[in-house]
């Protein structure tokens, strides 16, 4: 038997002309479908990229790159916004972002101002002053950073090297004994008992409620021009002190903006929620107990007390919150106020609608009050303490920087609106 097979070749097919004209064209119809086909594929995908591209770029990439803030011709745009934000909001709740946004647009702003007007000076902060002292705080070498530390060491700078120049080592100066009294009739009583030989320094430490003048029992110490209207918020007992002779006590002074630790309360609770404890509170806040008698007196011989509860918290209340509702604080549970108002308010045993007795809360903060104000001694030309001084620069640069933003020559633009604002600080949150 014959193991070799042989191959069988397959007969060799030939192709007539219009066979091959045929093919051909086949061909050259699947070529172009095929093309045709990838076209639309890589259009399709062309148009998607784009529409991506392009919404990232209008929604993101372009408003970076926008100027918002514009300093005499220095441009700050979006994205440094943002990571300034973030710089300051290192840290804080994502809520506070949202107040920090219009402080750090004018901290742009006054930076730059400062930056400006200190060249004119001939004062200014190398870059080199500026990278070391980051380094040495362990901060990042970034924007946001080097202009937040640049205008401190700016500050510092021009208050040691300018504003040293422009205060004076010695002046005019008083010895002042000072104490603020809740009401004037208190004022007029605790007068008598000084006229009497009481020591001032043991009653303004019991009776004082202005805070520097109760610490100090009364004794504001050595101080130029300027100093005690910074130290006490106030200008009443400067004007006294180099106005009065030595050894005068003043009468009492009525002082209606300054700012005291005591309030009296009337409160009356309008409903309770035995569940939960709550309880729908109307209150009015007074800044004397005198004020507050007179008040109460005024509910308790109305004849249509509602409406003149409500009416004299609108007129006379310090609270805030609550004075233009007519002192309705809605319902409030336990601990929200203090634990004196809380003692009356949350007293299942007191009757819906009872007017509370005033009621003393030292933890709130109430406007006006009267001075008592005594000059110990005086002295024409005496050596400025290096507290006072320091005031007293602080105060010059603070006046230098308001004028820099009432010059007209300086050109201040911001083109941040809210939504801007608000987009930005979801930016700075987000990361």
């Amino acid at each position: 038997m014959d193991l070799v097979k042989k191959k069988v070749e397959k007969p060799q097919r030939d192709f007539t002309k219009r066979q091959l004209s045929q093919w051909q064209k086949q061909r050259r119809k699947q070529r172009i479908i095929l093309g045709f086909g990838i076209f639309i594929i890589v259009a399709v995908l062309g148009i998607v990229g784009v529409g991506i591209y392009s919404k990232w770029y209008i929604a993101e990439y372009k408003p970076l790159r926008q100027t918002v803030i514009n300093v005499n011709d220095t441009e700050y745009n979006m994205d440094y916004y943002i990571k300034t934000l973030k710089v300051y909001g290192e840290g804080q709740p994502s809520y506070i972002m949202y107040y920090l946004a219009d402080e750090v647009v004018r901290f742009i702003e006054q930076n730059e101002l400062m930056r400006h007007g200190a060249m004119e000076l001939g004062i200014s902060i190398s870059s080199d002053e500026v990278n070391g002292k980051l380094k040495s705080l362990g901060l990042p070498l970034e924007q946001p950073y080097k202009d937040i530390v640049g205008a401190e060491l700016l500050v510092k700078k021009l208050l040691d090297e300018y504003f040293e120049l422009e205060v004076p080592v010695s002046a005019e100066q008083r010895h002042i004994m000072a104490m603020l009294l809740e009401s004037e009739s208190q004022a007029i009583e605790v007068r008598a008992r000084l006229e009497d030989g009481e020591s001032f320094a043991d009653i303004a430490g019991e009776l004082s409620v202005e805070g520097v003048s109760k610490n100090e029992e009364g004794d504001l110490g050595w101080h130029p021009r300027d100093i005690l209207t910074v130290m006490l918020g106030t200008s009443i007992p400067e004007e006294y002190a180099f106005e009065s002779g030595v050894g005068v006590l003043s009468q009492p002074l009525y002082d209606e903006t300054i700012t005291k630790e005591i309030g009296y309360w009337l409160i009356k609770v309008l409903e309770r929620e035995e569940e939960s404890g709550d309880a729908h509170i109307q209150a009015i806040l007074l800044g004397n107990q005198e004020e507050a008698q007179e008040v109460t007196a005024i509910l308790e011989a109305s004849e249509d007390y509602d409406k003149d509860f409500a009416d004299l918290a609108k007129e006379l209340s310090q609270h805030d919150a609550s004075k233009e509702d007519g002192g309705d604080l809605n319902w409030l549970p336990p601990g929200v106020m203090s634990s004196t108002f809380d003692e009356f308010a949350f007293n299942a045993e007191i009757e819906l609608g009872t007017l509370s007795e005033p009621i003393r809360d030292d933890t709130v903060i109430t406007k006006g009050g009267y001075w008592l104000l005594e000059v110990v001694d005086e002295d024409e030309d005496r050596q400025i303490e290096d507290d006072d001084r320091a005031s007293l620069k602080g105060k010059l640069l603070e006046e230098w920087v308001s004028g820099l933003w009432d010059d007209p020559e300086n050109k201040v633009e911001s083109y941040l609106d809210d939504e801007k604002k608000e987009w930005a600080v979801e930016r700075a949150i987000g990361g």
